[in-house]
C-alpha cells in the first residue's frame, strides 16, 4: 500500500521543480507542523527545504521550524537573513528558544540571541542558568497569572489581551502582590462564572507545584499521576516564576525512556538519533561497556579453567554450560527489568526490598522446578544421560535459577537506595553475575554427586 507521506514528497519534489510555488504554499499550509518537519527532513533534496520553508506562513513556520531535529534547524539558520531569524526567533515559545539555545553550536547561538528582544532574552538566559534535567530547564515563563481581586469579567478581557502571547491559556495561576502562587483558576471555570465573581472566590487554593530545582523525571510522574496540562513551578519562597507544559513532560519521558533501555543494553546513553550518529559516535557509546563486560566475564573463564581436570572425567557436562547459563542469565534479566520497571512508576521502593526478594523466591521455585522436571525428561529419554549426571545438571538448573532471581531483584534496589540508575543493574551487568554464579554451583553438585575432585 503507498505510504501517502511518500506520495505527498514525490509531488512537492515534482511542483518544486517546476515552480508552482503557490499550490505549494496551499498544500503545505493546510498540513501539521509535525508533519511538514517529517516530510522536510525525510530525503528531502537539502537545496529545497529552504524555499519550502520561506513559502509557509509565519505562525506555522515556527511551529515547523520547533519540531525539527537540530541539523536541520542549524541548516536553515545558516541560510537566513537576521530579520528572517529575528521572525523566527520571536514566534519560539521561551521554552523552545531555550531548547534551541541548548543543541546549537555557539556561533549560532550568538545569532540566535542577538536577533532576540531584550525580555526574551532575559528569560532565555534566566532558565539556561538551571541545572540541566530540572524542572527549572524545562518550564516557560510564558503563562496566565491573575489577582485574587480580579472579577472573571476582568480575567477574560486580560486574558483576551496577553493569551495570545502565552503558551496555554487552560490554567490561569492566582499569585499574590508579592508574586506568590495562592491558586489555579480554569478558563472553563471563568467562563462558567458570574462575571461578577472574584478570583480568591472561584480559584483552587490546594495547588499542587513544583519547584525549580525538582529532577525532571519526577516532574513527568506528577503530570501521570494527576493528568495534568500544566505544573507551576515555584522558587524556593513560592514564588511562580513558570509552568511546564504536557508538550515538554513527553519529551521528557522520551529522553528517560530511551536513556533507560540503552543503560539497560549496556550502552552509553546519546543525545543523538541512530541515524544522525557517525559510526565513531556509536562506537564511543558502546565500547566502553563492552570492555567492562568482557573484563568481568574472564571470571567464567578462570572458574572453567579450575574445574578443567574435572571436566576431563565427564566431558558431557561441558554440552550444558551454555544451557545453564542462558537460563539463568534470561532469569536473572527478567526480575530486573520488572523491578526497574517497577521504581520508575514509583510502584517498588527500596523499603519494599524484602517483599520483593520473598515474591521473586517463590517465583524462583516454580519456574526452577518445572524447567528442571522438563530438563530432566530430556537429559533421560533423548540425551540417555546417566540418572546421576542428569540430576547434576536439574539441581543446579533449580538453584541457579533461584540465585538469578535473588540477584536480578535486589541489586536494582539497592542500586536505588544508593543513588545509582537502576537501569545499569540491567541485563548484561546481571548476566555476568548469574553467569559466574552458575558455574560455581554446577560444579559443586558435580564434585558431590559425581565424585568429581
Amino acid at each position: 500500500m503507498t505510504d501517502p507521506l511518500e506520495t505527498l514528497k514525490t509531488s512537492i519534489k515534482a511542483l518544486a521543480e517546476v515552480k508552482k510555488y503557490a499550490t505549494l504554499r496551499d498544500i503545505l499550509s493546510t498540513m501539521n507542523a509535525a508533519d511538514i518537519a517529517s516530510l522536510f527532513e525525510d530525503d528531502m533534496p537539502e537545496e529545497i527545504v529552504p524555499l519550502l520553508y520561506r513559502l509557509l506562513p509565519k505562525e506555522l513556520a515556527a511551529d515547523t521550524f520547533v519540531e525539527m531535529e537540530p541539523d536541520t534547524q542549524q541548516m536553515l539558520i545558516t541560510g537566513f537573513s537576521d530579520n528572517e531569524l529575528k521572525e523566527v526567533v520571536d514566534e519560539l515559545y521561551v521554552d523552545d528558544a531555550v531548547d534551541l539555545v541548548e543543541e546549537m553550536p555557539a556561533n549560532v547561538v550568538k545569532r540566535i540571541l542577538m536577533q532576540a528582544d531584550a525580555q526574551k532574552r532575559q528569560m532565555i538566559n534566566t532558565i539556561l542558568k538551571y541545572p540541566e534535567d530540572s524542572a527549572g530547564s524545562i518550564m516557560t515563563t510564558e503563562f496566565v497569572d491573575l489577582r485574587p481581586h480580579m472579577t472573571a469579567e476582568d480575567a477574560i478581557l486580560h486574558i483576551r489581551r496577553s493569551g495570545i502571547t502565552k503558551e496555554t491559556i487552560n490554567n490561569c495561576y492566582i499569585c499574590s502582590k508579592d508574586r506568590k502562587l495562592i491558586g489555579v483558576v480554569t478558563i472553563r471555570g471563568l467562563i462558567m462564572a458570574e462575571s461578577s465573581q472574584t478570583m480568591d472566590e472561584l480559584m483552587e487554593e490546594n495547588v499542587i507545584a513544583v519547584t525549580t530545582m525538582e529532577d525532571q523525571e519526577t516532574v513527568a510522574q506528577q503530570f501521570s499521576k494527576y493528568g495534568f496540562l500544566a505544573m507551576p513551578v515555584v522558587d524556593g519562597e513560592d514564588r511562580l516564576v513558570g509552568i511546564v507544559t504536557v508538550d515538554d513532560v513527553l519529551d521528557v519521558l522520551e529522553e528517560e525512556v530511551t536513556e533507560d533501555i540503552e543503560k539497560m543494553a549496556a550502552i552509553v546513553p546519546a543525545d543523538k538519533p541512530y541515524l544522525r550518529m557517525t559510526s565513531f559516535e556509536l562506537w564511543k557509546s558502546r565500547i566502553p561497556w563492552l570492555l567492562l563486560l568482557m573484563v568481568s566475564a574472564t571470571f567464567t573463564g578462570i572458574i572453567i579453567t579450575g574445574f578443567e581436570e574435572s571436566l576431563a572425567k565427564y566431558v558431557v557436562l561441558t554440552a550444558y554450560i551454555p544451557m545453564l547459563m542462558d537460563t539463568g542469565g534470561n532469569s536473572g534479566s527478567q526480575a530486573s527489568v520488572t523491578v526497574i520497571r517497577g521504581i520508575s512508576l514509583n510502584e517498588i521502593e527500596f523499603k519494599d526490598i524484602f517483599r520483593v526478594i520473598f515474591k521473586e523466591m517463590r517465583v524462583a521455585l516454580l519456574c526452577g522446578v518445572t524447567l528442571a522436571v522438563c530438563n530432566l525428561a530430556k537429559l533421560l529419554l533423548f540425551d540417555r544421560l546417566a540418572i546421576m549426571v542428569a540430576a547434576t545438571i536439574c539441581l543446579t538448573l533449580v538453584v541457579t535459577i533461584f540465585c538469578a532471581k535473588i540477584v536480578g531483584c535486589s541489586l536494582p534496589l539497592i542500586a536505588y537506595r544508593l543513588g545509582f540508575d537502576p537501569a545499569v543493574m540491567a541485563s548484561p551487568f546481571i548476566t555476568t553475575i548469574v553467569d559466574a554464579i552458575s558455574l560455581l554451583v554446577y560444579f559443586q553438585f558435580a564434585t558431590r554427586l559425581l565424585g568429581l575432585g
